[in-house]
């Protein structure tokens, strides 16, 4: 058991406003229905890309998907096939969730065998007039269509990644400039960005800093900043990617991708970190860990994390049960993981609203992660444990907690006991959420938290 750490709260020294950090990549695809159990998360985004499975379902999203026939007039509604489309935003919408739309295709991981819909468009022009009548259809209502408000409209989805793209960079470039330009000149008030891009890893990984595949995705990014700013193009968000096994390491990234966006003068561009997920084999199958404790640790000890980085907002890869990176749900019986109820966890803090000073201090304080939040009345703090050994710990704070719920190997958001502040054990690879001033009774389903037990003892 490792010790002396010391976690100290102030929630009345109150700092910024809570991210949307919890958004996902797709989910169930439940039509006609609603997602009661990520309605209760509070999941506020849903990025559409790789949606319904290999090429979008052959029905959702995907531009050859809604505008099946490349030859047909874009201004004529009867080129759209939204059916399927429209279903599963209705469910998104009904859940409180709102869509961050992908234009462009899934991926094609078998293009080698045969390559269908990764080639630059055609015809550019075109390519984006059928995306304005994709974002018409769905924000302004046109062709038997909708009034959703989606904010985010993202072009392509990792460029510099052969099974996405064909093309070449320039070829990238051109296809975003002509997109960005008509969708902001027909739509002023939605954000266009891109270009979801595969990472940074060379910058700090060894085995990747003399690979040139890896070494590429550091001058996409050079070029693209410098060709967006060199054409005066519509830029609201740049959006990247990253799978790791060391939460710090998306910290090291988001710094990297702030300072560039930065030194080309883009200030006021969003940093959307869009693909993340834990993935490491030493703790054997990670698409089975990234489900369990170890998941659930490493998601809330992101969350922390991002909360004081320059991260905007996030989107978890995936939310699919069917998905191998899938880990919100088990599949086939669809009851939601471990790692779910970190996006519960962390939804209580996103809807207290405002940070409060958090220090994690003493010999051990590297292996644990706390955030809190607080509305001026109510207060919560999100500890994580992302080691294997549990920690002792001691808890600073004025307000006295009115409730904890824990999870780890044991415990799946199971409500339990805080007898001794100044000792409090954090088992290995868990997660706690401390409430205080009753902020436990704004958790849905909080009312069927019944069994207690103490939190000493465990570990």
């Amino acid at each position: 058991m490792k010790n002396n750490v010391r976690i100290k709260v102030d929630f009345s020294h109150t700092q910024e406003k809570i991210k949307a950090l919890h958004g996902i990549n797709n989910s169930p695809i439940r039509l006609n229905s609603s997602l009661p159990e990520l309605s209760d998360a509070g999941i506020p985004y849903c990025r559409l890309h790789d949606t319904a499975g290999m090429w979008g379902g052959t029905h959702y999203v995907d531009i050859p998907n809604v505008f099946p026939d490349f030859n047909a007039d874009p201004e004529d509604p009867a080129s759209y096939d939204f059916a399927f489309t429209d279903a599963y935003l209705k469910t998104l919408a009904d859940s409180g969730i709102e869509p961050f739309y992908r234009l462009g295709v899934t991926i094609e991981n078998y293009y080698k065998i045969k390559a269908y819909r990764i080639a630059p468009p055609a015809d550019y022009d075109k390519w984006a007039a059928i995306c304005a009548g994709i974002v018409r259809h769905y924000n302004e209502g046109w062709a038997d269509g909708m009034k959703l408000g989606i904010t985010y409209w993202e072009v392509w989805n990792e460029p510099e990644n052969p099974p996405m793209w064909s093309g070449t960079m320039q070829e990238y470039f051109d296809l975003y400039a002509v997109t960005a330009r008509r969708l902001k000149k027909d739509f002023p008030n939605i954000k266009v960005g891109g270009y979801a891009g595969c990472g940074f890893y060379s910058i700090n990984r060894e085995d990747k800093k003399t690979n040139d595949f890896y070494c590429s995705f550091l001058t996409w990014y050079d070029e693209f900043l410098k060709f967006v700013k060199a054409n005066d193009l519509p830029f609201d968000f740049y959006s990247w990617h990253l799978y790791t096994y060391d939460p710090r390491e998306i910290v090291l990234h988001a710094n990297y991708v702030d300072a560039r966006l930065k030194e080309y003068g883009f200030n006021d561009v969003e940093n959307i970190f869009n693909e993340w997920n834990c993935m490491n084999s030493s703790h054997g199958n990670a698409f089975v860990t990234m489900k369990g404790p170890v998941g659930a640790s490493f998601v809330a000890a992101a969350f922390c994390l991002m909360q004081k980085s320059p991260i905007d907002k996030a989107m978890y890869y995936d939310a699919m049960p069917t998905r191998a990176y899938c880990g919100l749900y088990h599949f086939p019986s669809m009851e939601v993981t471990h790692t779910y109820y970190s996006f519960k966890a962390f939804n209580q803090l996103y809807k207290l609203g405002t940070a409060a000073e958090t220090v994690v201090s003493g010999s051990e304080s590297e292996f644990i992660t706390a955030l809190a939040a607080t509305d001026g009345t109510k207060g919560a703090l999100l500890l994580a444990n992302f080691e294997r050994e549990g920690v002792l710990a001691s808890l600073e704070v004025q307000e006295q907690p009115t409730a904890c719920f824990l999870i780890d190997e044991k415990n799946v958001f199971k409500q339990i006991g805080i007898d001794d502040p100044e000792n409090i054990i954090l088992p290995g690879y868990s997660v706690s959420l401390v409430c205080f001033g009753g902020a436990e009774n704004d958790i849905p389903g909080y009312e069927k938290q019944q069994e207690k037990i103490k939190f000493a003892g465990l570990g």
